[in-house]
């Protein structure tokens, strides 16, 4: 299913026409747009101010310091803190990019119990060993089924929810890898495994809901970078490090789509002389929360209910 969009506005709203031509020059996604007359209605729909953008129906810029619901102007705040009408092209372009690959993500979450079943078994063996386990070790989880374990994985594979090698071996598992990645994770100081990209390896403390350490290194000059996630703190080092996240998402597998593409950075800087030497790849650079946040919302539940 593809992200909706959505734009609240009060009658004569001078900021709609800004609102709409900034969209466009991001996206392809219809945007639907839908005037509201009194504070009931906005209320209703979630209007946060005009304009207020709804992607999949949620307020994608949140303001705690903004009344809930009303029609008065909406006041946003750019990327540098200063005072807008609406969102930057830079801001719509990250929060766009993050909705595309979050929804294209949750396509790929199975919804046979057995599926599911087989999923989770796959990533705790990555977990506890850093390793994925063999398809005949899969066979307890899903005796029983009237289907056989290498017809769940082709079924898993095809989802885009694992990898299989060209001889059905488990290749991948987001976020984790079978083969050496630039991102190596420390897992509750036991386990060590590689990561697909450098938000995977973000989200594995938050599925896990374990310590994790990360180590990787700038995609453009080999500096060391490591992120320490314990007890909800992280630590990164350098302080100024960021990740770049490729918009190039839903043309086919993660793992030959994007993965490659997503990296950590030592700082803002250096991520933008790499995006300037890759011109056509499209995508953004995340702050630190920003990149955690992306990495919880993609695996934080994967094995909530497993817990």
């Amino acid at each position: 299913m593809r992200p909706t969009v959505e734009i609240l506005h009060v009658p004569g709203c001078p900021n709609l026409a800004p609102m709409l031509a900034r969209l466009r020059e991001v996206t392809d996604l219809p945007v639907a747009v839908r005037e509201i007359s009194t504070a009931s209605e906005a209320a209703a729909a979630g209007m946060s101010g005009s304009p207020t953008l709804l992607v999949n129906g949620a307020d994608v810029f949140p303001n705690p310091g903004q009344a809930t619901f009303g029609l008065a102007c909406r006041v946003y705040r750019d990327e540098h803190g200063s005072v807008a009408p609406v969102p930057s092209v830079a801001q719509l372009r990250q929060v766009l990019a993050i909705t595309k690959l979050t929804a294209w993500r949750l396509r790929a979450s199975p919804q046979d119990p057995v599926e599911q079943a087989a999923h989770r078994a796959i990533l705790r063996a990555f977990a506890t060993t850093g390793r994925p386990p063999a398809p005949i070790d899969l066979d307890p989880v899903t005796q029983g089924s009237g289907r056989t374990t290498t017809d769940i994985l082709a079924a898993l594979h095809e989802l885009d929810t694992i990898r299989l090698d060209p001889v059905g071996r488990i290749a991948v598992a987001y976020p984790f890898s079978a083969n050496p990645t630039r991102h190596r994770v420390w897992i509750g100081g036991g386990a060590v495994a590689y990561a697909m990209c450098a938000v995977d390896a973000l989200g594995i403390a938050a599925m896990l809901g374990a310590h994790t350490r990360i180590e990787s290194a700038d995609a453009t000059t080999g500096q060391p970078i490591a992120v320490t996630m314990t007890a909800g703190h992280t630590s990164w080092t350098p302080t100024g490090a960021v990740v770049f996240l490729s918009a190039d998402a839903g043309s086919g597998p993660s793992a030959t789509c994007c993965c490659d593409d997503v990296n950590f950075f030592a700082d803002a800087a250096t991520a933008r002389r790499w995006v300037t030497a890759h011109q056509g790849l499209a995508g953004q650079i995340l702050t630190q929360a920003d990149a955690e946040d992306l990495g919880t919302r993609l695996f934080g539940t994967l094995l909530a209910s497993a817990r």
